[in-house]
C-alpha cells in the first residue's frame, strides 16, 4: 500500500502517545502517591520495552539500507529522529513529576530516598555493615580500555563507571567499570524509627568505593546503564531444533548491540566519550537522566506492604455467581455457557476447571496453549499431575512469546518430562490463542469442555489485567476447538469452521466482510453501527475498509488502548469515527467486537488486535458469543466504556487526546469503577439468595 500520511499516524509515535498518557496517570494529583509511582514505573518498563524492540527493529531497517516509508509516509531515518525528540520530552517529564512531585511529597509520608551524607552515625555504621558484609564480597570491578574489548554487560543491567587517576609518566586516564548483580536488591532500607528510607544500591557502591580501588585516587563514578537490541528472531526456515534454536536467540541478546546508553550523575565529557565509544553509540543514542536509573525499579516502592494510605482501594476479584463453588464447572457447563470479565470476576473457576479435569477420573485428555504463564504457575502444575496421572495432556508452548521465552522454554522441558505431548507451535508463526479443551467421558458419550479467553493463562496479570473468559461445552464449539487445536499439532489442513474464525486463515477476510455488512445495510437505508475494544489498531487494510464505512455513514465507536493509526474526525474520510482509549487502574486487554447486523447483533471475542502481525503473522482465535445473557454482558461493557468521562481520552483527528470531563450537572462515568461495583452486587445478590450454608465438622476420614 502506498504511504498516505493524511490518513494514518505512525505507529511508533503513537505507542509513544500512548505511554505519554500513561504518565499522565503518574502525574495525576487526584491518585494516591504510590499509585502514581506505580504508573511512573509502568512508563519506565514501556520505555525499556520500546527500545529493545521497536527502535531496535528500526535500527535494523536503517542498518539493511532499507529506503522504503511507512503508512504515515515516514521513512526510517524521520522516524528515529521524532522517536528521539519524543523519548527525550517524555524522560525530562518523567523525572520531573519524580524528583519535584512525587519524592517531596512521598518523603512527607514518611518514604524517603535518602543520601550518605544526611544520615545518622548509626545509619552510616549499618550501610557500612552491609556494603562490606553483602555487597563487597559479590561485585567486580574491571579494569577497562579502549585497546581492549568492552566487557559483555548485560542489557537493562546497572553499572558503575569509574575514572581513576592516570599513573605517573602516562597521559591516558584509567577507567574501571562495576557491574552491579541483577540478585542485589535495587534499593538498600535504611533503618529510621518511623517511615521507609532507602538509598540506591548505585549510591551505596559509590560511598565505599574507596574500599574496592585501596589507595587509588578516585577522579569522579557514575552509573550507566544499556539497552540491547532484543528484536532477535529464529530462523525458522533452516533445519534444526527449535528449543535449541531459541536458546541460541536468547544468548545473541545478551551481545546484540547497544541502542541506548543512559548515564545518570554529571559525567566529565572524559568519561562519557569513552563510554561512548567503547559502546560505538553515537551522541543520539546517549541519554542523560537527572535521578536514578532504571524507573522501573520503583515498583518495588509502589507495590511494598504498609502506607495503605498511599495506595488506592482495593479492588478483590468477586466470586462468579454463575459458577459457585459448591458446584461442578462440568455441571455448571452441561448446562450453560458462563462468561467471566476479570479481574472483576475472579480467575478462579478457570484454574477450577483444570483441577476438576486433572482429578476427575472421567477427563481423557486435556488440551491447552500456553503462551504467557506466571513463574510458579498452577496451571503447568497441574498439566503435569495430568499427565501423571495418566491422561492425554497436549499443550502448545509458544517458545516465541517475547521476552517469556526462557521461562516457556523451562515449562516446556519440564512438561516433557512428566509425560505431556509438547508442540512449539506452527512454524513461521506465533500462536498467541487462547484455548483450553477437556475431554470428557459421559453416560451418553464424550463431550468437550472449552475455554476461550483473550488474556493468558495467568493467574496474577488476572488480576491486573481485564479480560473475558468464555466457558461453554456447547457441540459446535467443542467441535471446533479439536479442529482448530487438530490444524496447529498435526499436518490437518485448516478446515472450515462451525462458530470460530483463525488466523492467519480467515481472520481478517472475516472482519472485512463483517465491516462490508454494516456497509450494505447503511446503503440499504437500515440502521449500522461497529463497536470495538482493542489493545492497537494498526492494520492498513482494516483502516481503509472503517474509512469506507464512515463513508457510507456508519457509526463507528472505537475504544482503543495503546496504538491507534487511524486518524478519526477528519470530514469526508472519518467524520463518523470516534476513538477513545480508557487508562485507569487495571491494564485494558480484553478485545470485544460489535456488529449491528441490522438488528440480529454479532458479538465476538478475540486473542487478536487488528494489526498486520495479528492477522498475518500469528495464530489468532475470532469466538462468536451467542447465548443472549452473555453477548447482553459484553454489549454493556462495550457501552460504559463508551460513556466514560473519568479516565478516558478522545482521539484528535492531529493526533493529539483529550482527557475527557464529565459535563456539568451530569453524572461522572469511570468504567472500571462501574464493572468492579456490578461483579459485587451479582456477587452480594446470589450469596443473599442462596442463605447460609452450615457445614459441619466430621472426625478425620469420615465420608459424607
Amino acid at each position: 500500500m502506498a504511504p498516505k500520511p493524511d490518513r494514518f499516524f505512525n505507529r511508533e509515535l503513537s505507542w509513544l502517545a500512548f505511554n505519554r498518557r500513561v504518565l499522565e496517570e503518574a502525574q495525576d494529583a487526584s491518585l494516591p502517591l504510590l499509585e502514581r509511582l506505580k504508573f511512573l514505573a509502568i512508563t519506565g518498563s514501556n520505555l525499556d520495552e520500546f527500545f529493545m524492540i521497536r527502535v531496535g527493529g528500526l535500527q535494523q531497517l536503517r542498518a539493511q539500507g532499507w529506503n522504503g516509508t511507512d503508512a504515515s509516509g515516514l521513512n526510517v531515518q524521520e522516524q528515529l529522529a521524532e522517536i528521539g525528540q519524543a523519548v527525550r520530552a517524555m524522560m525530562a517529564d518523567q523525572y520531573a513529576c519524580l524528583l519535584n512531585d512525587l519524592e517531596p511529597k512521598l518523603a512527607e509520608q514518611g518514604i524517603r530516598r535518602v543520601d550518605r551524607r544526611g544520615l545518622t552515625p548509626e545509619q552510616d555504621a549499618y550501610l557500612e555493615s552491609v556494603f562490606e558484609h553483602e555487597i563487597f564480597p559479590i561485585i567486580t570491578p574491571m579494569a577497562v580500555d579502549l585497546e581492549e574489548p568492552f566487557p559483555l554487560l548485560s542489557g537493562l543491567g546497572l553499572n558503575l563507571c569509574v575514572r581513576l587517576k592516570a599513573v605517573r609518566g602516562a597521559e591516558m586516564p584509567r577507567f574501571a567499570v562495576i557491574p552491579l548483580p541483577k540478585g542485589i536488591a535495587r534499593f538498600v532500607t535504611v533503618p529510621t524509627v518511623a517511615g521507609f528510607h532507602y538509598l540506591p544500591i548505585e549510591d551505596l557502591v559509590t560511598a565505599f568505593l574507596d574500599r574496592v580501588f585501596p589507595g587509588e585516587p578516585i577522579l569522579e563514578s557514575v552509573p550507566f546503564r544499556l539497552t540491547r537490541n532484543a528484536d532477535l528472531s529464529v530462523a525458522e526456515d533452516a533445519a534444526g531444533d527449535l528449543l535449541a534454536q531459541m536458546k541460541e536467540v536468547l544468548t545473541e541478546r545478551k551481545r546484540s548491540p547497544c541502542l541506548r546508553l543512559e548515564v545518570g550523575g554529571k559525567p566529565s565529557d572524559v568519561l562519557l566519550g569513552f563510554l561512548r565509544s567503547a559502546l560505538d553509540v553515537s551522541e543520539e543514542e546517549s541519554f542523560s537522566v537527572p535521578g536514578p536509573l532504571d524507573l522501573a525499579a520503583f515498583f518495588r516502592l509502589a507495590w511494598m506492604t504498609g502506607f495503605d494510605q498511599l495506595k488506592v482501594e482495593d479492588w478483590p476479584p468477586q466470586p462468579s455467581p454463575a459458577l459457585p463453588p459448591q458446584e461442578s464447572v462440568f455441571e455448571v457447563l452441561s448446562r450453560r455457557n458462563v462468561l467471566l470479565v476479570h479481574p472483576y470476576d475472579s480467575f478462579d473457576p478457570v484454574l477450577r476447571l483444570i483441577e476438576e479435569a486433572v482429578n476427575d477420573p472421567n477427563v481423557l485428555a486435556i488440551k491447552q496453549i500456553l503462551y504467557r504463564t506466571s513463574e510458579n504457575s498452577p496451571v503447568v502444575a497441574a498439566l503435569a499431575r495430568a499427565a501423571d496421572r495418566g491422561k492425554h495432556v497436549t499443550v502448545v508452548v509458544e517458545l516465541k512469546a517475547r521476552f517469556d521465552e526462557a521461562r516457556n522454554i523451562g515449562w516446556a522441558t519440564a512438561l516433557e518430562h512428566a509425560g505431556v505431548q509438547i508442540i512449539y507451535g506452527l512454524k513461521g508463526l506465533k500462536t498467541h490463542a487462547k484455548i483450553l479443551i477437556v475431554v470428557r467421558r459421559e453416560p451418553d458419550g464424550i463431550r468437550r469442555y472449552v475455554h476461550f479467553g483473550t488474556g493468558n493463562y495467568n493467574e496474577k496479570t488476572a488480576r491486573l489485567y481485564s479480560d473475558i473468559s468464555f466457558l461453554t461445552a456447547e457441540e459446535d464449539y467443542g467441535a471446533d476447538a479439536s479442529s482448530f487445536f487438530n490444524t496447529i499439532t498435526g499436518y490437518s489442513q485448516p478446515v472450515r469452521y462451525r462458530k470460530l474464525e483463525a488466523a492467519p486463515i480467515g481472520l481478517r477476510a472475516r472482519l472485512l466482510d463483517l465491516v462490508q455488512n454494516e456497509i450494505e445495510r447503511r446503503k440499504q437505508g437500515q440502521p449500522a453501527r461497529i463497536l470495538a475494544k482493542l489493545n492497537s489498531l494498526g492494520d492498513p487494510d482494516l483502516i481503509q475498509k472503517l474509512y469506507e464505512a464512515s463513508k457510507a455513514g456508519v457509526e463507528i465507536a472505537l475504544n482503543v488502548r495503546g496504538i491507534c493509526c487511524l486518524r478519526p474526525g477528519v470530514p469526508g474520510l472519518s467524520e463518523n469515527i470516534t476513538v477513545f482509549s480508557i487508562l485507569d487502574r487495571f491494564l485494558e486487554h480484553s478485545r470485544l467486537f460489535y456488529f449491528h447486523n441490522g438488528g440480529d447483533e454479532l458479538v465476538f471475542i478475540s486473542s487478536a488486535d487488528w494489526m498486520p502481525r495479528n492477522l498475518d503473522r500469528r495464530v489468532e482465535l475470532l469466538v462468536p458469543v451467542e447465548d443472549p445473557d452473555s453477548r447482553a454482558r459484553l454489549v454493556a461493557i462495550l457501552e460504559t466504556s463508551l460513556q466514560d468521562n473519568v479516565k478516558a481520552r478522545r482521539l484528535l483527528p492531529d493526533g493529539a487526546y483529550e482527557r475527557l470531563a464529565p459535563p456539568a450537572k451530569k453524572k461522572a462515568v469511570r468504567s472500571q469503577e462501574v464493572f468492579y461495583r456490578r461483579a459485587c452486587e451479582a456477587a452480594q445478590a446470589a450469596k443473599n439468595v442462596g442463605g447460609p450454608v452450615f457445614e459441619p465438622h466430621l472426625p478425620a476420614g469420615a465420608q459424607t
